[in-house]
């Protein structure tokens, strides 16, 4: 007889719950915009288009559907850094990428209390946003100072905690970069 000391292949997520994760994620993001994390699962579900039970089967608590809806925005931001390379110019792509990530870091404002509160379930958050947006934003000041639009040695990853420091104290109420960053980004600038 045959040993099965190998462990079982995981299972095939089949694609119509593969499509009610993605569907619960953006809606969890739009219905915590709206009303902010603690929103009853109830309106997520019905913004999904899902039962509550599928919600919970996805997503057994709270934190990690805020974990999942975070992943999802980072990926975004950082994925969109190449997308704003392809189609601008080094410094507006460098630009147009602060605003958008000063405008998520001005939206999670309800979420800092959570991400701080020890749960488990946002223990690989900071190093999920170290790992991907830092290299998203060193990729744009790559470009731009070979452009020579900015100067160099310019570190990623304290220019992102400088823009999510002052976007997260400060934040515009419009989604705009408030005047401090703007100000920093100014400063990256060859003159």
């Amino acid at each position: 007889m045959p040993s099965s000391s190998s462990p079982a292949a995981p299972r095939r997520v089949r694609a119509d719950a593969q499509q009610n994760l993605a569907a619960l994620v953006v809606a969890a993001r739009r219905v915590f915009e709206r009303t902010g994390i603690d929103a009853p699962a109830r309106e997520i579900a019905a913004e999904a288009g899902v039962g509550v039970g599928t919600l919970y089967r996805h997503f057994p608590d709270r934190a990690s559907l805020v974990a999942a809806v975070f992943t999802s925005e980072i990926d975004a931001a950082a994925d969109a850094a190449g997308e704003l390379l392809a189609t601008h110019a080094p410094g507006e792509a460098l630009d147009l990428w602060i605003t958008r990530f000063t405008s998520f870091v001005a939206t999670k404002q309800g979420m800092s209390s959570a991400l701080r509160s020890g749960d488990p379930a946002y223990d690989a958050l900071p190093a999920h946003l170290h790992g991907r947006l830092g290299p998203a934003l060193r990729s744009l000041l790559d470009a731009a100072e070979r452009a020579g639009e900015v100067r160099p040695g310019v570190d990623a990853l304290e220019l992102l905690q400088a823009i999510g420091d002052l976007s997260h104290r400060a934040p515009s109420p419009d989604g705009r970069p408030n005047a401090m960053v703007l100000l920093l980004v100014d400063g990256l600038r060859v003159r």
